[in-house]
């Protein structure tokens, strides 16, 4: 067990130093914006517009939902595994560092397990993908795997903390959107009987 824990240990490390080794100046500063948030302001304001568009008088509810699922998935991987796990970032690594490429401000938080833009961004691609069921989401999760990517390229996560971070947001977003399912049935339940008294 030991021996497996080490050899995937190993496989993070090396995948770690593969993608940050691949990088240069244009790359930098790509990978920084895409790690950001300004960058995205324009799309997440089409994904607004898409949910105005698709659900009417009633987007508050897809919305409500969306601003439940990012406080989960962020309150769970930082206070739940960040903390807990206490997993050091490899820019915080000393056996590590020296190694990395990294750039100046990029490294802030102390724990990097999970990723929490990870988490994040799947969690809203994949609730987005499940709600629209259209071709072109599967963008979506394009999105989310370039961001994590961005991750691992600064040298601020491991591989498996950005991998571990999309599955929690994949599970969050097939878990809630159950539920906002049931909130749809429930809500055309009370339409239906506005309508007979009506």
């Amino acid at each position: 067990m030991v021996l497996l824990i080490e050899s995937l240990e190993h496989i993070d490390h090396r995948l770690l130093l593969l993608i940050n080794g691949f990088h240069s100046p244009l790359a930098d500063t790509l990978m920084t914006a895409i790690s950001g948030t300004i960058i995205w302001i324009p799309l997440y304001l089409l994904f607004a517009a898409l949910l105005i568009k698709k659900e009417r008088s009633r987007v508050w509810v897809p919305l409500l939902f969306v601003v439940l699922l990012i406080t989960l998935s962020d309150q769970i991987s930082v206070h739940l595994l960040k903390d807990t796990v206490q997993r050091y970032r490899p820019c915080h690594n000393l056996e590590l560092r020296d190694t990395l490429h990294l750039l100046e401000g990029a490294c802030k938080g102390k724990y990097g397990f999970v990723s929490s833009h990870a988490a994040n961004t799947f969690v809203l691609a994949t609730f987005l993908l499940l709600l629209f069921r259209k071709r072109w989401t599967i963008l979506l999760l394009f999105w989310a795997l370039l961001v994590s990517y961005s991750r691992v390229y600064l040298g601020v996560h491991y591989p498996s903390d950005v991998a571990v971070g999309a599955l929690l947001g994949m599970l969050l977003a097939f878990i809630v959107f159950r539920f906002y399912r049931q909130s749809e049935d429930f809500f055309h339940i009370i339409q239906f009987k506005k309508n007979l008294k009506g």
